[in-house]
């Protein structure tokens, strides 16, 4: 379990250059940060100049700090109107500052007001690991890892063209110059990658070059003789992305419509098959549904995976609304009570470890929860103030209203066969006509990705969800989000959700009383005395199919080409059906994890850093399954 993120301490040497008092080193020079952004690490990577003519540029920097090299960079990228289309800056930072002494730092370069005023517009809550924004219309994506490079770094995917190493001076922050560092960074380095430091330090140049990279001096900046530049002498080069970018996806559901939204803003042009007439027609069509994370006291995969998704997909949903394509979502607020005392307890050492930030999670008590839900409770629990209701239909419309122009062809009607040659992917009808052909292949068509023979190796089964829907009126209680093996929403047009059932392996459409009764227990569990009023033979609902893996994970990625594989064998080298992904196996976390999933994906078809460490990509990688046999049973959640 990492430790909990803690800020970085705001202070000042005398001659007022920001000072950290935990390292006892100053951020940047006295002569000026800006101008050591400039001249040490954009003159020495050689840039502007080496980026132009270049689609993509990716850089990865050791110590965010101020944030002055990203604002000077994006700055120079602006200025150039020979810039590369996509500026990918990676950086690592174990001790972020908060939002408001970024602001005060800030103040003194006016020059860079707007780009720093808009990094603060989207910097993310201070939680561990990898958080992904995106800037300037998208063009510009800053991933940022908060916690020990000594963790992260092996943890990054990226063909870096630049490096800028920026950390504390080696002898108030030795890890961060030490061997395993620059092993990681001749990892990252793609052919040719340049590196620039203000270090001239001995031991850090003779690091770096065992790593494999040659060095020679520059004149340095302010008081500083010397710097340094170098070379990678190896490099990986990046997967090279099919020649024609189009891309066919099965399902507009909340998976479809976000890798193709995601794919949309690269440049890609897309083609939706769906048998509906319409977005969100099948498991994403319920009224609402629950969007919150989902915490651990040991911080497993599944929370970090929730977590990650749960802050993207925050970002992701107000971009959309900035964008005039707002979703049908209230942040009410979530409340997940604890089932007995004994979780309760959990609930509160949960918090008590990790000691997130007050306004992404913190445990309240029977009273306080009785408050927040509007209804006297049994226990208290967590409190997700920045989660709430989603109603997924309008997520499925607003994905593909925010794509580039010209970008979508939507296709309804039923496809039967799939056929893959020579590069492309055609969508067949029953007669054999071709409905849309691509480069590439997304299926994210729920269920129904049972029914297709390339998609036989993944372990997907259909899980029966109904949810009860009883009338209810505005301003009623409750007015937040409240969950206990089960959930209840506030009021949504009308209607107030509560449910559901999870019946693997059922495919059973019609409404049942039995289920309307199990929902109705579930809510009186929840708010004692609530269900009292609903007579269970009377009630609307909606039933759904969502499809479920056995480990409660998605599977996101290349599909495998084989159906058997030994345990030993390294996901890398399990061979892919070209041009073939998949975004499936959601189970009833759909909402929390689409538009993450839809990043992910179109990260590792069109390129560029990955928006997740590496071991929740290997834990998402649908060929998981061919090296660890999944355990019988789908299991369900609230």
């Amino acid at each position: 379990m990492p430790p909990p993120i803690q800020p970085a301490v705001l202070s000042f040497a005398p001659d007022g250059t920001p000072y950290s008092p935990v390292f006892d080193d100053v951020y940047h020079t006295s002569a000026g940060g800006l101008g050591q952004a400039r001249h040490v690490f954009l003159g020495g990577n050689d840039l502007p100049e080496r980026w132009r003519g270049r689609q993509r540029w990716v850089i990865v920097e050791t110590g965010f700090g101020l944030g002055l090299n990203f604002l000077a960079t994006w700055q120079a990228w602006r200025d150039d109107p020979a810039r590369p289309d996509t500026l990918d800056f990676v950086s690592v930072e174990k001790h972020p500052f908060t939002l408001d002494d970024l602001a005060r730092l800030h103040a003194a370069w006016p020059e860079l007001a707007p780009l720093a005023e808009a990094l603060r517009q989207h910097w993310p809550a201070l939680l561990p690991g990898i958080h992904r924004l995106h800037l300037d219309g998208g063009r510009v994506r800053l991933t940022l890892a908060f916690g020990d490079a000594l963790e992260l770094l092996p943890q990054l995917e990226a063909h870096a063209d630049a490096f800028f190493l920026d950390g504390f001076s080696p002898a108030c922050n030795p890890d961060l110059w030490s061997p395993a560092v620059f092993a990681q960074l001749a990892r990252l380095a793609a052919p040719g990658a340049s590196l620039a430091t203000w270090s001239v330090t001995g031991h850090v140049r003779r690091g770096l070059e065992a790593a494999g990279f040659t060095l020679e001096r520059r004149a340095g900046f302010g008081g500083k003789r010397e710097m340094l530049a170098g070379r990678s002498t190896a490099g990986s080069a990046p997967p090279a992305p099919p020649a024609e970018r189009t891309a066919l996806v099965i399902g507009a559901g909340v998976a479809g419509t976000s890798v193709a939204e995601r794919l949309a803003a690269r440049g890609w042009r897309i083609s939706i098959i769906d048998e509906a007439d319409g977005p969100g027609q099948g498991a994403s069509g319920n009224r609402a549904g629950v969007f919150r994370p989902l915490p651990s006291l040991d911080d497993n995969r599944l929370a970090r995976i929730t977590r990650a998704g749960f802050l993207y997909g925050r970002r992701h949903l107000d971009a959309l609304a900035h964008a005039g394509h707002p979703v049908h979502w209230s942040p009410t607020g979530v409340l997940h009570l604890g089932r007995d005392s004994k979780q309760e307890g959990k609930q509160k050492a949960v918090v008590d470890a990790h000691q997130p930030p007050a306004d992404y999670l913190r445990f309240v008590d029977r009273d306080e929860a009785s408050r927040l839900a509007g209804w006297p409770l049994d226990a208290g629990g967590w409190w997700f103030p920045g989660g709430g209701w989603v109603q997924p239909p309008s997520v499925c419309a607003a994905n593909p209203a925010a794509g580039r122009a010209g970008r979508y062809n939507p296709v309804c009607g039923a496809m039967a066969h799939l056929e893959g040659q020579d590069g492309c992917w055609r969508a067949l009808d029953a007669q054999g006509r071709e409905i849309a052909r691509a480069a590439v292949l997304v299926l994210a068509n729920g269920v129904g990705i049972r029914a297709l023979p390339q998609a036989a190796s993944l372990p997907v089964r259909p899980a029966r969800g109904q949810v009860s829907h009883l009338p209810a009126s505005p301003g009623s209680a409750p007015e937040v989000v409240v969950c206990r093996l089960g959930y209840v929403s506030p009021e949504v047009d009308g209607v107030r959700c509560a449910g559901a059932t999870f019946i693997a392996d059922d495919m059973g459409s019609e409404l049942r009383e039995s289920e309307h009764r199990e929902n109705m227990e579930k809510l009186d569990f929840i708010l004692p005395g609530y269900a009292h009023p609903f007579d269970p033979t009377t009630l609307h609902g909606r039933v759904g199919f969502r499809p479920a893996s056995p480990d409660r994970l998605p599977m996101v990625g290349a599909i495998p080409a084989v159906s058997v594989a030994e345990r030993s064998t390294p996901l890398a080298d399990i061979p892919r059906q070209p041009g073939l992904y998949a975004a499936s196996g959601f189970g009833a976390r759909g909402l929390v994890w689409a538009s993450l999933v839809g990043e992910l994906l179109a990260s590792l078809i069109d390129g560029g850093p990955l928006p997740l460490e590496r071991d929740l990509v290997d834990a998402l990688d649908p060929a998981r399954y061919l090296l660890k046999p999944p355990r019988p049973g789908a299991g369900g959640d609230e």
